[in-house]
């Protein structure tokens, strides 16, 4: 499809820095002579498949994964088709570069790595002018804020303004595995200020130089800002991405129901784990209503999944009573029990009641449960003790560290299979190599949010729906779940493979969007045929535009 005459295309160099529409070394013969770019390029004339084969051997001679992120972040600033196309040529390979783990290492040395601004700064020194500041960004149809506040990147804690590689890396993975148009995307960072004194003290910080302001002027603020987009992005659904527990507790409840938005830590993380219980109840062959969930972590992560887990339950008739009691929650302090004196209001639904517990393994053996779920950013939390203990009084224990990056994990694929004599059922929160043992060889899945969020995404974008809502969310986990084979199983992965993660994506979409429609929340005619085929008619495809 070309871009229409009426349409303003630069020309000559300023044609060739724009990301959108700068095809470099792809502009043919007529193009050049049409916009003035003879002498600007070489004479050769390449397509896309040739300029993907150069960029390969450009990636091929850096040596570090954050080099490689450096190059793509380059890329995706100066060609931003061919940037997707590389994204998408191998996603397994390239979506550990663009996001976990190797984006927690670009945030850290955000500041020191920074050559080109991406996305929107809004500081909370703006206060009173959010509308004027979102109209300084260039699209006037944004359907997708990503939006940090950069206090709880990853594992890695308060980064500041540094947490705007997260919004990026995100809204990347939007496009190259859910299939939404780059275009209608914005990334966004509420700079409000950092409580890290290493940042304060570094001369190449590039955030607000002050502490964190409290709670009540920071819920203004966000007030300020989400009636703000309300009003330039009438259309837009606003996920909100690593903020403080508590923050993203609060401010989720505050507009979940008023405007299109999500928590990708809370919902998403509860749909991902949703999506691997699933899988692995087919590998356990137990019902969903017989399980019980022990949680290393107590924050809003683990209370969304906990949450999630219940009304999945619920579904399957059993009473949310009965299915939160099968649930326990553990932290730094131990067991959360109800006569604790200090806890948030979203941990009490599942205190237990019973004498306090501070080892983990001790938890594992009195409480028995049949998963552990690791969400604390603890690295090596499930120690040998802990995993031993899970094997013990389970045939095929559930251990999933979902805990990223890296090196925050509660144990690794080796640990949880060698410790387990091999009968774990294991995802982790970051890639793990294959694992070889007793004559098998186990394929660990990971447990990533790029699973849920980009098929929200596409599915919100084709049917404009108005609310985001837990049970889109079970549909997501359920569509992700139905893409895993037999042969998948008997490896031992529990989520699809990433080499596929785009046709995963379009297939939970589907479901999500079927969701949508079902619950009159979509703004657009259900279309006639097959609801899948809708979707892929709607993705995004990397190739050129045609410019005379």
């Amino acid at each position: 499809m070309g871009v229409p005459r009426s349409a303003s295309v630069p020309r000559g160099a300023g044609l060739l820095h724009d990301p959108r529409l700068n095809k470099s070394s792809a502009f043919t013969e007529a193009e050049r002579e049409a916009l003035g770019l003879v002498g600007l390029l070489p004479e050769g004339v390449d397509d896309l498949d040739t300029q993907l084969r150069r960029a390969l051997v450009q990636l091929d001679a850096k040596t570090t994964d954050l080099e490689r992120y450096i190059y793509l972040s380059q890329l995706q600033d100066t060609d931003e088709t061919l940037f997707y196309r590389v994204l998408m040529s191998d996603p397994a390979r390239f979506m550990p570069i663009v996001y976990t783990p190797t984006v927690g290492e670009a945030c850290q040395k955000f500041g020191h790595l920074f050559r080109r601004p991406r996305g929107l700064y809004v500081s909370i020194k703006r206060r009173g002018h959010l509308r004027e500041i979102l109209r300084n960004w260039p699209e006037r149809d944004v359907r997708f804020i990503v939006v940090t506040s950069g206090e709880r990147i990853l594992g890695l804690g308060d980064l500041g303004a540094n947490g705007m590689g997260i919004p990026i890396g995100k809204l990347a993975l939007y496009t190259a595995a859910g299939g939404v148009p780059p275009q209608y995307t914005l990334p966004l960072l509420i700079d409000a200020g950092t409580d890290n004194e290493e940042l304060l003290g570094d001369p190449l910080y590039l955030g607000l130089r002050q502490r964190r302001c409290g709670d009540d002027e920071l819920d203004s603020f966000v007030d300020e800002f989400v009636k703000a987009v309300q009003q330039e992005f009438p259309r837009c659904c606003i996920q909100f991405e690593d903020w403080a527990g508590n923050d993203a507790v609060r401010l989720l409840e505050r507009y979940r129901d008023k405007v299109c938005c999500f928590n990708d830590d809370i919902q998403g993380t509860a749909a991902v784990a949703l999506a691997g219980v699933l899988s692995a109840l087919r590998i356990t062959g137990t019902p969903l209503g017989l399980q019980r969930f022990l949680f290393f972590g107590a924050g809003s992560a683990a209370t969304g999944i906990a949450e999630l887990l219940v009304r999945a339950m619920r579904d399957e008739g059993l009473p949310a009573d009965e299915a939160r009691s099968r649930i326990a929650l553990f932290d730094r302090k131990g067991l959360v029990t109800a006569d604790r004196e200090a806890m948030h209001d979203y941990q009490r639904p599942f205190a237990q009641r019973r004498a306090p517990i501070t080892d983990l393994a001790s938890a594992v053996e009195q409480l028995r449960p049949t998963a552990i779920i690791g969400l604390s950013t603890v690295g090596g939390g499930f120690d040998r003790r802990v995993i031993e203990a899970m094997a013990r009084i389970n045939e095929r224990p559930m251990i999933f560290p979902y805990s990223n990056p890296t090196s925050r994990s509660e144990c690794t694929a080796e640990e949880a299979y060698s410790w387990t004599e091999g009968r774990a059922v294991f995802a982790g929160g970051s890639p793990f190599p294959p694992v070889r043992y007793g004559g098998r060889t186990f394929v660990p899945g990971q447990g990533n949010n790029v699973y849920v969020f980009p098929a929200m995404g596409m599915a919100v974008f084709a049917t404009g729906a108005e609310r985001v809502t837990d049970e889109m969310f079970i549909a997501s986990a359920a569509g992700v779940a139905e893409q895993i084979t037999e042969q998948d199983l008997g490896n031992g992965l529990i989520y699809p493979p990433i080499s596929a993660i785009h046709e995963t994506e379009i297939h939970a979409a589907s479901r999500v969007a079927e969701m949508i429609f079902a619950k009159g929340l979509a703004t657009v005619e259900r279309p006639q045929g097959d609801l899948q085929d809708y979707i892929v008619s709607q993705a995004y495809v990397p190739k050129y535009r045609s410019l005379v």
